[in-house]
């Protein structure tokens, strides 16, 4: 059907706080991500972040990666959009299953997931990561987070308590119990970067 139909649905999804991190985001993924290899994203989204990455890292391949229908498709519809060779078709992927359909990953990038999922996903996610990167593989993490050595901003605390009234299972996570499952899990000590409107960038590294 073609684009300029008035019937045509297009299920590509603007997520309007992509435009606002996706530059910080990007220069701490700079001096985080190999020269090559391929990088898991997990819950990736509207898919924009992945566009955006795959775009200015062209030796890395990308591998996109949702639970939500969706999203997928809206992965999809940018990746065809974008015309990089580097970003593979987007995979249905939960982070709370015993399973993943992936087998490797030189690295792997998770944005804003951990507080807008049960804990389960977060347990997932380092679980799966420990058998997939290589040693001294990064796991990537960005979003909000609380501190025990940070006072909760004004901002983050309204975020927090919209999130456990949507979903009790949801909501900021401490730092501090992320990094002790990362710790259990086989990873080192967090490398912790401020980023724009209260959030963090926490990288972990493969023991």
């Amino acid at each position: 059907m073609p684009q300029d139909d008035p019937h045509h649905h297009d299920p590509r999804q603007l997520a309007p706080a992509t435009q606002r991190n996706r530059e910080p985001i990007l220069a701490v993924l700079r001096e985080v991500l190999p020269a090559q290899g391929q990088v898991l994203e997990v819950a990736s989204g509207s898919g924009e972040h992945a566009v955006h990455f795959a775009a200015a890292f062209p030796g890395l391949v990308f591998q996109p990666s949702d639970p939500d229908p969706a999203a997928l498709a809206s992965i999809d519809a940018w990746t065809r959009d974008s015309g990089l060779s580097n970003l593979r078709p987007a995979i249905r992927l939960d982070a709370t299953t015993p399973r993943w359909l992936v087998t490797e990953a030189d690295a792997i990038l998770c944005i804003n997931m951990i507080h807008i999922s049960p804990w389960a996903a977060t347990e997932g996610l380092i679980r799966h990561a420990a058998e997939l990167l290589p040693t001294g593989g990064p796991l990537y993490l960005y979003g909000p987070y609380r501190q025990s050595d940070v006072p909760l901003v004004p901002s983050n605390a309204v975020f927090d308590d919209s999130l456990r009234r949507r979903n009790p299972k949801w909501g900021l996570r401490e730092l501090e119990a992320v990094a002790e499952l990362a710790r259990d899990g086989g990873f080192g000590e967090p490398e912790v970067t401020a980023m724009p409107a209260n959030n963090l960038s926490v990288v972990f590294r493969k023991r």
